[in-house]
Formats: C-alpha cells, sequence, structure tokens
C-alpha cells in the first residue's frame, strides 16, 4: 500500500481585493490544482518547485495543518485532519520556519518530552537518542539552550527530533540549510543510511538541489499549484528539452567552425586554445553523442573529449518555462 496517495487534490484560499475606491472584494486564489500522486514505502522523493508554486500547502494538507478543498488524500493510511494525533506517531516533519524543540530549554532536555509525547519508554527513546546525537555531532551543543544555536546546529537538533520515535515517513522542509559543506554531507549520508536500513519513506523539499541529487531517485516538480513533472532525476532532461555539450580538443588547430561540417541539429559554440578546443551543443532526442563526434572525427582528429550535462538547476528553470507556454 503506498505510504503517500494523493488523488484530484486541490486547495483554494479566499483573500481581500481592490474593487474601487474604498471598495474590496473577495478573490479565490488555488494555491494546488488537482494534483495526483502515490509515495512507496522506502522510496526517497524531491519535491521542488519555485516560491508560491504550492510546496508548503501540499505539505500542509499531508500532515493534517491544512483541509484541503476537494480531493483525497492518505498518509500512513490516514485521514490526516480527522485522524492527525495518530498519524503524528507515523511521521516525522522538520519545517524550516518551525521548531518542535523547547526555545529555552538545552537541547538535551527536549528529547525526553518528545519521547515521552510518542509514548516511548526510557528503554525505547534513550539509545535512539544517543545514536542519533553521536551521528549528527550533537555532543558539543547538547547543554547549549536550543536559542542560542546556529541554525546549522539547530536544524541537526530539529531532524534528531524528527526521527527519534523511528517514523515511517519524514518529511523534510530544506533540512541543510545554515550547514557548512562537511555537515551537510553527513546528514545527506545519514538519511540516506536511514532510508536503506529502517526503509523509512523520505519526502525531500529544498532549493539545495545538491541534497535531491544525493538522496532522492524521483523527484515531483510542482509549478502554479500543478505537478508539471513526476519521474526520474535522470528523465528531467528530456521532458525539459535540454541540450548537451560537447567538448573536443583536436590534434591539429581548426580556426573555422565550418570545417568541421556538424550534423544538423548540432550548433557549434565557441572555439579556444588557438583553434585546438571546440564547444559544440546538440539535442540528445535528436542526436547521439556518437553522431556528433564521428561527424567532428571525419573532419578533424580528436585527441580529447568531454560531455557536459545541465545541471538540475538549469533543467528545473527549463521545465517551469515550458509549463507555463
Amino acid at each position: 500500500m503506498p505510504i503517500i496517495e494523493v488523488e484530484n487534490l486541490s486547495r483554494e484560499f479566499q483573500v481581500m481585493e481592490s474593487a474601487g475606491r474604498f471598495r474590496r472584494r473577495r478573490k479565490a486564489v488555488h494555491a494546488v490544482r488537482g494534483i495526483d500522486f502515490t509515495v512507496e514505502p522506502g522510496e526517497a522523493v524531491g519535491y521542488i518547485g519555485a516560491n508560491g508554486a504550492g510546496k508548503s500547502t501540499t505539505i500542509k494538507m499531508l500532515t493534517g495543518v491544512l483541509v484541503p478543498s476537494s480531493g483525497r488524500v492518505t498518509v500512513c493510511g490516514f485521514n490526516p485532519v480527522p485522524q492527525r494525533k495518530a498519524l503524528a506517531r507515523k511521521i516525522g516533519v522538520v519545517f524550516g520556519q518551525r521548531s518542535q524543540l523547547w526555545w529555552d530549554l538545552p537541547l538535551q532536555d527536549s528529547y525526553p518530552i518528545l519521547g515521552a509525547m510518542h509514548r516511548m519508554s526510557e528503554a525505547d527513546w534513550r539509545p535512539r537518542f544517543r545514536e542519533l546525537a553521536d551521528q549528527m555531532d550533537l555532543g558539543e551543543f547538547l547543554s547549549t539552550p536550543v536559542r542560542q544555536l546556529s541554525l546549522g546546529q539547530r536544524m541537526r537538533g530539529e531532524v534528531a527530533a524528527a526521527l527519534l520515535h523511528r517514523p515511517e515517513l519524514v518529511i523534510l522542509d530544506e533540512p541543510t540549510i545554515g550547514l557548512d559543506m562537511i555537515s551537510k554531507e553527513k546528514l545527506r549520508q545519514f538519511l540516506d543510511a536511514e532510508r536503506r536500513e529502517n526503509g523509512t519513506t523520505l519526502l525531500l523539499t529544498t532549493h539545495d538541489m545538491s541534497d535531491i541529487q544525493r538522496l532522492c531517485q524521483r523527484v515531483l516538480v510542482v509549478d502554479d499549484g500543478v505537478i508539471a513533472y513526476d519521474g526520474p532525476l535522470t528523465g528531467l532532461a528530456e521532458v525539459a528539452g535540454a541540450v548537451r555539450t560537447m567538448v573536443v580538443d583536436l590534434a591539429t588547430p581548426v580556426h573555422s567552425a565550418a570545417l568541421l561540417s556538424l550534423p544538423d541539429g548540432a550548433v557549434h559554440q565557441s572555439i579556444e586554445a588557438d583553434g585546438i578546443r571546440h564547444s559544440v551543443s546538440f539535442d540528445p532526442r535528436r542526436l547521439s553523442a556518437a553522431t556528433v563526434l564521428a561527424a567532428i572525427s571525419s573532419a578533424a582528429e580528436v585527441a580529447d573529449l568531454s560531455l557536459h550535462e545541465p545541471d538540475i538547476e538549469h533543467l528545473v528553470r527549463q521545465l517551469y518555462g515550458s509549463a507555463r507556454r
């Protein structure tokens, strides 16, 4: 059974707008527009989109914070709003703008309270807490009040709090915000190990595309309240119509792009190193790298080459653009 099941889910808000001098009227704003998706147990799914695309609204409906305007949603077999208390024992949530830690208490004092809230015995929560503290290097600031922690330290504490009760589903909103590169990688390794070893399902929203590439096999791209893409990361390039770039170093200089006799669909981008290095872009849906290389090799001897894929940020930007046209 899917751990998340969303069918024709929508949410609209009523806002007030100007209707002339001294007059205002209500206007319906659609934050989410009839989205459908499922997430299977043990999956790691990236849920990404621009600010205002509908990510946070979706997450709030999944966790029972918001009531859908229409459609159906089940999470861990529960209807999130009427069964919110039961659902809370099955999920862990990290919101970048909200804390589940006690602001004025030392960090370590929050975990016994959280263990009691989840009805865990000390024999259950304490070994788990020690494991999490060790894995995320919390020891050096466990006695520091939460309000005195840096953003990166607090986020590590928040992730530990979300995982304390071994939830089936963990929803993470910007989990690596404020972390340095080493801390980011350690947290990614921990989350990946948690998923592989315990079967924990991860739903990740972030603007750091390195988190998506490192943790997720599948990505959902939401734009203007609709799902613009649902599939593997590798499929983003094809859907977005992105081009690849081939950089070739020739054995002898060629100073004119016309001499390379490129096939239709390949575009010569630049000449560098006094005619030695040439950059050629092409659409992988129309041409293979082998075809482009064969054309270049027929005109000049290739000494070295490299292929450059578009980065994920570029692909997502292109996907947004195509979804709005």
